[in-house]
């Protein structure tokens, strides 16, 4: 099998996969209460939203900048972010052939020669570096939380949260020590996209009215959020879904809300994803500091 057909395959069962569980999710929810639940929003608060959204999207870009400043990749924060945009344009509407992570990482090689397995690891710690601080923020809400489903294992969170850091700070000593001078600031730079998200989602629930379960249903979107990194999907579409309506069964939150929540963030992603079809067709010049 040629690598082409290799990735058109993946593309489609990426295609399926999405699909069968979209369909999953309307067969266990009405479509029309997810509506209802979308009609009562309060724009304002949607704007604020769309503004968080891209401070957090903007806070990723410099945090993955540091990395690329390390291994002497000199690129300048604004052409970074215009390569950031194009990227994430590619991981929402040009999946298979081509993502985001996959391109970046040939342009960074490709203007800089840093060698290939360096720019691949900088990109995985990257992702690793925010996936770690949805991790800790979901066990914070998780010992805040009043929920009856977390009683029993507040010991094990409250564990989890110092073994997490050690297990990769470890990892980044033991097996990319390069970029251990950054290792503090890339932590504080997840810290504050993670933070720029939860507000975001915060201004989600007020622009739908929701007052009650807060915590729970922001707990839900951080791992919804772990979840869809993982590349079953196209761009994460199901996977969150499928987490937010398993998250509000187990917590006892209302379902159509969830699945209101978890649309409406998706929709004020492929929004802000969308504009990087600028430099899609006017690829952006990578300038050097």
């Amino acid at each position: 099998m040629t690598e082409k057909m290799r990735k058109k395959l993946i593309t489609a069962l990426k295609f399926i996969i999405s699909a069968a569980l979209i369909y999953f999710i309307f067969t266990k929810i009405d479509l029309q209460d997810v509506l209802q639940t979308l009609r009562k929003s309060d724009p304002l608060y949607l704007i604020l939203a769309l503004v968080f959204f891209v401070l957090s999207k903007g806070l990723a870009a410099l945090r993955l900048n540091l990395y690329f400043h390390q291994i002497g990749a000199k690129i300048t924060q604004m052409s970074n972010l215009k390569l950031y945009l194009q990227g994430m344009f590619y991981n929402l509407f040009l999946p298979g052939g081509i993502g985001g992570d996959a391109y970046k990482g040939y342009v960074i090689q490709k203007e800089y020669k840093t060698g290939t397995k360096k720019v691949v690891s900088v990109l995985l710690l990257d992702r690793l570096s925010g996936m770690l601080l949805l991790f800790l923020y979901a066990c914070v809400l998780a010992l805040i939380s009043t929920n009856p489903f977390f009683n029993g294992i507040m010991g094990l969170i409250i564990a989890a949260i110092p073994l997490s850091l050690v297990v990769f700070w470890w990892m980044n000593w033991k097996f990319f020590s390069y970029t251990l001078p950054i290792f503090l600031k890339s932590i504080s730079y997840s810290a504050l996209v993670q933070l720029a998200q939860l507000i975001c989602v915060l201004c989600i629930l007020q622009s739908l009215s929701i007052t009650l379960d807060v915590i729970e249903y922001l707990f839900v979107f951080l791992i919804s959020s772990i979840v869809s990194v993982i590349p079953l999907t196209i761009g994460g579409i199901g996977s969150r879904e499928v987490t937010f309506l398993y998250g509000a069964k187990w917590l006892g939150l209302d379902a159509s809300t969830s699945i209101g929540i978890s649309f409406t963030f998706f929709l004020i992603t492929a929004l802000i994803s969308l504009m990087g079809i600028v430099y899609h067709f006017r690829k952006p010049e990578l300038k050097t500091i």
